[in-house]
């Protein structure tokens, strides 16, 4: 008798299962069959076929592909070698990039290389309509759709954001033989890593600027895309594929007032820590912290805390050396980024500079990144959106208020910089207060930070937290 491989809704299912994969199913007596992850099909095919198991296969639905790009395109050295380095690892992989080093393109010649069905899921509406026109221009004959954003598609290349394709993972899991995971450090979460547990996808590519999370769930990207299969820093491909640049840190101090101040504020939570004994050097000590404030002194201590890095992130010092390179710079197009929203509201106010933040609608925020690209607007402030998924590369400069420690959010910012034009001289200024907590946030967002074997009782983890003030 011959075997059957079905799939149903993300499961792979057979009735008989063959002794050579038998390891990979488990058998489930309600529905009176072995089961395995949909993510299992690449090996278990490749087990069936190499023993010469006659078996039919009604779990796949892909369709092949003919993609001519629409122009020559010459790849620069690092992109062919990224896509050879993929190809060689089977076509399963991670490639990490800086922004601005053309991870689109090597998307795009893995797609050529492989020509079937491709789902690409994105982050957010802003890369979803950015991979939507680049996949148009690049494959003007290719039926190219959405899934997102009110669009609901049904097409052989399909560009979805993270949560559609979450939310639709079941019935997309036969259909598509190459995923390419844009920003992939977004796909181990709890919800939207079923996209890859539940696809039957043979052939996975995942690209990012750094694979980092604050929850080490990076390791999951092994399993649900493969290993990091090539990997080039900014410094490797400055000047050559992405623009020169330079990055300076400027150490401002609290004025004698303001450092009291924070000193009280410090201790105040640190007391209070002490008593609880809290630890802040992890996320599970930041969450006690939190189930704490609930009583009348831990809320003293969590407003204390708050109080104390909006003083490190908001001094007043940092305005006026904020106002000393905007007019350094008076003709260059800059970025200023905050870590929170009060920040870049106090900035647009008292500088007259337009601000975007998660608030602004979406036809404001296009209709303000229009007139930065166009030169009608030289600055913009903003808090974390602009972090990734925005092509802005009419900007040269980016001035860093305050921000988290994840190296990532560094890359990122750093990125919106990078992208190549002539003559250009890119620069990032990170501006921090000395002797806060903030130096040590720093130095970690830039991988110079070593924790001592004891974490000190004042580490800060908002990088794990994503508050937004």
């Amino acid at each position: 008798m011959t075997a059957v491989l079905r799939l149903d809704r993300g499961t792979l299912t057979m009735r008989e299962v063959p002794e050579v994969v038998r390891h990979l199913f488990t058998w489930d007596a309600r529905s009176q069959s072995y089961r395995a992850p949909g993510r299992s099909y690449r090996e278990v095919s490749e087990l069936l076929r190499g023993h010469l198991v006659a078996y039919r296969d009604e779990a796949a639905s892909f369709e092949p592909l003919e993609l001519r790009f629409a122009r020559t395109i010459t790849p620069y050295p690092h992109q062919q070698e990224a896509l050879t380095a993929w190809k060689r690892a089977g076509r399963q992989g991670t490639v990490v990039l800086p922004t601005g080093a053309g991870k689109t393109l090597v998307a795009q010649l893995a797609m050529q290389a492989t020509p079937r069905s491709t789902l690409i899921c994105v982050p957010t509406l802003d890369l979803l309509h950015q991979w939507y026109s680049g996949l148009l221009s690049a494959f003007p004959d290719a039926s190219v759709g959405l899934l997102g954003g009110g669009s609901r598609d049904e097409t052989p290349i399909l560009v979805s954001t993270y949560d559609s394709a979450a939310i639709h993972a079941e019935e997309l899991s036969g259909r598509y033989a190459l995923i390419i995971f844009d920003e992939a450090h977004h796909l181990p979460g709890d919800f939207t890593r079923a996209i890859a547990e539940l696809s039957v996808a043979p052939y996975r590519l995942g690209l990012t600027a750094t694979p980092k999370r604050s929850d080490g769930r990076e390791r999951d990207l092994d399993t649900l895309i493969g290993p990091v299969v090539y990997q080039r820093r900014p410094d490797e491909l400055r000047g050559d594929t992405l623009a020169d640049y330079r990055e300076v840190q400027l150490m401002v101090r609290l004025s004698d007032h303001e450092q009291q101040h924070y000193q009280e504020l410090i201790e105040t939570r640190n007391r209070f820590l002490a008593k609880a004994g809290i630890r802040l050097g992890s996320l599970d000590g930041w969450k006690a912290f939190v189930m704490q404030s609930g009583s009348p002194e831990g809320r003293r201590a969590m407003l204390a805390h708050r109080e104390a890095r909006s003083l490190a992130y908001g001094t007043e010092g940092k305005l006026r050396v904020l106002e000393e390179l905007l007019a350094s710079h008076a003709h260059d197009r800059t970025l200023i980024f905050t870590d929170d929203n009060a920040t870049v509201y106090r900035v647009s106010r008292d500088f007259l500079i337009p601000a975007i933040t998660h608030q602004t609608p979406v036809k404001e925020r296009h209709a303000l990144l229009q007139r930065f690209r166009s030169g009608e607007y030289r600055v913009l402030v903003t808090s974390r959106v602009l972090n990734e998924g925005v092509d802005v590369p009419e900007a040269s400069v980016a001035i860093v208020l305050s921000g988290t420690a994840t190296e990532r959010e560094h890359i990122q910012r750093l990125g919106r910089i990078l992208r190549r034009a002539e003559g250009k001289q890119a620069v990032l200024y990170e501006v921090v207060t000395e002797g806060t907590s903030e130096e040590r946030v720093s130095q970690q967002r830039r991988g110079q930070w070593r924790p001592a074997a004891a974490p000190d009782v004042a580490a800060e983890v908002w990088e794990q937290v994503n508050a937004s003030d």
